[in-house]
Parts: structure tokens; sequence; C-alpha cells
């Protein structure tokens, strides 16, 4: 538990870390570029990213359940151990780069903005080794390490580079995808010099073919499991970018983007409860592990809600920082904050579903998402048939994933809870009388100017919204999140 209470502390910071990195980025890409260049941006990237998924084989987790049961003391084994994910991830990517430069339709289905938007496929294998390298540095319990390169090396290198390729000419027509190609491999350097640090360079490794072959075999449910999860994040910006123009990519992408803040929340605290996970696994305490599902859900939902909450209620002011022509997109903002919170049971309870009923998880994954898919569709083309505008479109894509995601964290935590013979559930009754008092407090934001609400809405709803959680919420195990390290050594794990 206190390993879970210092990643989860570290992890809140570098949340408000990339909040405040992510941002400028959106606002300035869409100011200086354009809401279809941004669209054209977002379908490429949801494929790239679901691409560089798949060659990192799973590591994110399964990286953490092979050093644990394979690897020796002295640390030079686990070292070869992570350059065998290492090298497998390369050979993967390299069949999907070349793939991809050959046919690279399934990236762009609206065009290119320029010559250099080939060049984001480069992403994919950068994206996946540093997903493998975190997972490393998350096996030492070294969250500090995702929290620089995810949350102040990656965007603010993104946000600077869209800006700085602008103005040089030549490049300006591929500055989004340039200035997103910098960041993936900025975080990728910074993992590295860290991974290097603390396990050192391998000795005596050598490519191990038959063993290489086994170890992908092997990831391939863990690998599906995290391209369905992030999947159903992005499938629907690509099927609004097949039936849509990337005018509607655009406005869903920014609202996507704002959304997908608290789920950078919740998808961080995977890494440090991994190797706890597998540890308990290994000694079959079932009891503890069903304990952390339910302090680190509670976590995760607790912070989302008032997280969802401060951006959805001033939501309008919050969808102008990209122009005008965004703010349409309000309502898919709401459906989206919504669902990312809905969503916090399916990922803690994936994440140790992974290892003890990875079929069974992986299948209803692939029926979450095919639910999402149909349903993604079916909205977007009553939307077509009833004429209306592309914020109708987006906000059914939006209300398609709340629906997908809600369904897949109730199935998914009954099936865990049965497993484990123990209650998982996340919910608690103070979170009722947060929001209330959040929704009270926004009423009143929502009347000020736009620059108001944004300066001094947002803060004045999250403050009341925490205060009364740590109020009647948060009990002592819950609090020593927010205390010093020290401190939290001294409460009972």
């Amino acid at each position: 538990m206190n390993a879970l209470v210092k990643g989860g502390r570290t992890n809140t910071l570098g949340f408000v870390l990339r909040l405040i990195g992510g941002i400028p980025f959106l606002f300035l890409g869409y100011r200086l570029y354009g809401t279809e260049e941004m669209g054209r941006f977002a379908s490429a990237v949801v494929v790239v990213e679901l691409f560089a998924l798949i060659c990192a084989l799973g590591e994110k987790r399964g990286l953490a359940q092979r050093l644990t049961q394979g690897a020796e003391e002295d640390g030079q084994r686990r070292v070869n151990l992570v350059f065998d994910g290492i090298l497998a991830s390369l050979l993967i990517s390299a069949i999907f780069v070349a793939m991809l430069v050959i046919w690279p339709d399934p990236i762009f289905p609206n065009g290119t903005s320029g010559q250099y938007d080939i060049l984001i496929i480069a992403a994919i294998p950068a994206f996946a080794l540093t997903e493998i390298l975190l997972a490393a540095q998350a096996y030492k319990f070294d969250i500090a390490t995702t929290v620089r390169a995810r949350a102040i090396v990656e965007p603010w290198t993104r946000s600077i580079a869209v800006v700085a390729f602008f103005f040089i000419p030549p490049l300006r027509d591929g500055g989004v995808a340039l200035a997103y190609l910098a960041a993936v491999y900025a975080a990728l350097f910074t993992a590295a010099w860290s991974f290097f640090r603390t396990y050192g360079k391998p000795r005596a490794w050598r490519p191990r073919p038959r063993y290489l072959g086994q170890m992908i075999g092997r990831a391939f449910p863990l690998a599906g499991a995290d391209v369905i999860e992030r999947g159903t994040r992005l499938i629907d910006v690509f099927l609004l970018g097949l039936a849509t123009s990337p005018t509607a990519v655009g406005i869903y992408y920014f609202a996507k983007e704002i959304a997908s803040l608290p789920q950078k929340l919740k998808t961080s605290f995977e890494p440090v409860l991994s190797p706890v996970i597998t540890k308990n696994l290994k000694t079959g305490n079932y009891a503890a592990i069903a304990k952390q599902v339910r302090q680190v859900g509670f976590w995760i939902i607790a912070l989302q809600l008032g997280i969802a909450l401060a951006l959805a209620i001033p939501g309008e002011a919050v969808m102008g920082l990209g122009g005008p022509d965004i703010v349409g997109g309000t309502a898919a903002l709401a459906l989206l904050l919504v669902a990312e919170a809905v969503a916090s049971m399916a990922v803690v309870s994936e994440g140790v579903l992974v290892y003890i009923a990875k079929k069974r998880n992986l299948a209803i994954s692939v029926g979450v998402i095919a639910l999402q898919a149909a349903l993604t569709v079916g909205l977007i083309m009553l939307a077509q048939h009833w004429g209306l505008d592309e914020g109708y479109m987006a906000s059914g894509a939006a209300a398609a994933l709340l629906l997908a995601l809600g369904a897949s964290s109730l199935i998914k935590a009954l099936l865990l809870k049965r497993l484990l013979k123990a209650p998982v559930g996340n919910l608690r009754f103070a979170l009722v009388w947060a929001t209330g008092a959040a929704v009270l407090v926004g009423q009143i934001a929502i009347l000020l100017p736009e620059w108001a609400e944004l300066i001094f809405g947002i803060p004045a709803i999250l403050a009341i919204y925490l205060l009364v959680i740590w109020k009647y919420g948060f009990g002592p195990e819950d609090k020593v999140l927010f205390k010093r390290a020290n401190d939290a050594k001294s409460e009972p794990s």
C-alpha cells in the first residue's frame, strides 16, 4: 500500500503538470493551424497510437510479470529481459512501419496537410519503446520518470514545437505532425536516460529467436487488452474521420483531448499497480488485491469526477479556447468527461483480470469495442438522417463511448468480484454530496464572463468538491495519499 500511495501521489502531481503542458498545444494548434488541419492530425494519430500499442506487446503490464517470475536477484538478468522486449517490439514495429509506408490510407482518410505528415509513422517504434522502458522503471516503483516523460517533456515539447514549426515556412504544412513526432522522441530519450541509470547496460545478452517467438505469442492477450482498451478511446475518432469531414473530427478531437486529461490520471496508476498485483498473485493473497483495487479505484474516481465537473460545468468557456467554431462540441465534452469517470472501474478491474482471466477479459473487451463501434456508426447515421450539424455527430460518438464504457465497468467488476471472492466496488456515498456541492458552485461560476469562469470558476468548483470528499469520503488510508512520503511510511499497509 505504501508503494501505491507514493505512486498515486506522484501521479496526481503528474496530472497537474500534464494539464498545464497539454492545454497550450490545443489552444495554439487550433488557433494557428485551424480546425480542419487538427482534424486530419487527429485521424492520423489515433491509428499511429493503436499500432504503437500492438508493437509494445502488452509490456506495460506483462513486463512486471516476466520480471517477477523469471528475473534473477543480481539485477543483470532483469535488464536482459527488458532488452528481449525491446528487440521484439522493434521487429514488430518495422513490419507495421513498412506496411503503412506502402499503404498509408488508414492513417489519412481525409488526405494530408503537407508532405511531412507521412513522417508521423516514425512515432510508432518510439511510442512502443517508451511504454516498455517506463514499465521497467515502474517495476522499481519509479513513477517519477513516467511523470517527467509523459507529463512534462512530452506535452511541453509538443506545445513549443507546434509554434516553432508554424514560423518555419517550409515546415508549416506539417507542423502539427512534426511537433507530435518531436514530443514522442523526447519522451523516449527521457525514459531511456532513467532506464540506463537504473538498470545499466546488458551483459552477455544476445537475441534468442525461439524465446522471442514464445514471448510474442504469450504477449498477444495482454497487447490485445491494451489495444482494445485504448481502442475504445480512439475508434470514435477513426469512425468520425471515415464518415464525416475533418472539421467534425477537429471539433470532437478538441473535446476528446480535454476529456483525456483525467483519463491520463487513471491510466498512470496502472504501472505502479501492476507490480503490486503480480507480487500478491505469486503468494495467492487475493484479499490484498481486492483491497488495493477498492482503494485505488476510489482514489481514481474521486479525483476524476471532481476534474470532470470542473471542466464540464463551464464547458462552453473551455471549448472556446479552441475558437468559436469549436464551441459546438460542448455537449460532446460533457459526455466524454462522464464517460472517463464511468470507465475507472473497468480500468482498475482489468489491471487484475489480465493476469487471472486473460481470455475472458479479452472477450469482454472485444464485445465492448464492437458495441461501441455499432453505437457510434448508428448515432452518426441517425444525426445525418435528421440533418443535424457536426456538433450533434460528435455528441453521438461521445454518447456511444459513455454507454460502452459503462457496460465494460459493470461486467468486468462483477467478474473480478467473483474471481477474487471479495467486493471490489469503488463507489462511496460521499461522491454524491461532493457532486451536489460542485454543481451549486458551478451554477454561480457560469454567470461570470468566460475568462472569469476559467480563472476563478474551475478552481472554485474543484476546491469545494475536494473539500467535501476530503471531509466525508476519505478515511485515514485515503488521506495518506496526500501526506508527505515520510508520513506515509508510518501508516498501516
